[in-house]
């Protein structure tokens, strides 16, 4: 949105779910280029201080939505080149009031950009659910008051829907129940952190080393021509890391009495 030459307003919107300035270079060039740079004014902010620590200054600003645009479009209407480091909560509040400033007639007399500094990746969905769970465990009765055994039942009720969620054929449900599924993996490993056990990264790496270890055909040199023997590579391998005395050692006793069988 151009204007007179000189102020402008870039508005830099930036992914939670990424370490906090861990920026894009065009990101990097926009702060670099600014006369002033602002975010609101909030308790230690860790992309602000992640900012702050390559040698930028930061003005907090306070008060609400309305306050931070006046601050910003004062500065650019003065000539400056101004940059705002959004929120984690995305600030849609002061993304909607920018929307409405350029809708206006007569347009500002200076410019006006909102860029992305940085981008989720896949899987960045997952941090959200470690901290959704973090803030119910500190914060919610129920939740405080769960255990491994109190969980169980859920556990096996929550596998028992996805298994008919895959029998039916629904997409949409198996969607569902698989997140419910992973809500009991988020939760267990919450609880085991309270009590100094694991943490959800030690089940995630637990499971990626693994994952990688009994895949040498794709991470080492292994040849499989098939299916089957990737089947018997993963057999023999997992033979040779649980040392098992007994063909029975390791089967599960809560299984139904027919898979037991």
């Amino acid at each position: 949105m151009s204007g007179a030459p000189g102020g402008s307003i870039t508005v830099v919107l930036t992914s939670p779910r990424v370490a906090p300035g861990l920026l894009t270079r065009v990101a990097w060039t926009a702060l670099s280029s600014a006369d002033l740079l602002g975010a609101a004014d909030g308790p230690a902010r860790a992309d602000v201080q992640a900012i702050a620590s390559s040698g930028f200054v930061v003005t907090p600003v306070s008060g609400a939505v309305a306050d931070h645009w006046a601050w910003l479009s004062a500065a650019a209407v003065a000539g400056q080149r101004v940059a705002w480091l959004v929120g984690e909560d995305g600030e849609p509040g002061l993304l909607r009031l920018v929307a409405e400033e350029l809708s206006r007639e007569p347009r500002p007399p200076y410019e006006v950009e909102i860029l992305h500094g940085s981008y989720d990746v896949p899987g960045a969905r997952l941090i959200d659910l470690v901290r959704v769970m973090d803030r119910l465990r500190r914060k919610c009765p129920w939740d405080q008051e769960q255990t491994h055994e109190s969980l169980a039942k859920y556990l096996l009720e929550e596998t028992y829907e996805t298994l008919e969620a895959i029998d039916l054929g629904d997409r949409d449900h198996l969607r569902e129940e698989l997140g419910d599924l992973l809500l009991q993996v988020a939760f267990h490993s919450r609880i085991a952190e309270d009590d100094d056990a694991f943490t959800i990264d030690d089940v995630a790496g637990g499971i990626v080393e693994k994952l990688i270890r009994r895949h040498p055909h794709v991470f080492s040199t292994v040849h499989a021509a098939d299916a089957a023997a990737v089947e018997a590579n993963w057999e023999s391998i997992k033979a040779a890391e649980k040392q098992r005395s007994s063909v029975l050692e390791g089967i599960p006793t809560a299984l139904p009495a027919l898979a037991l069988a």
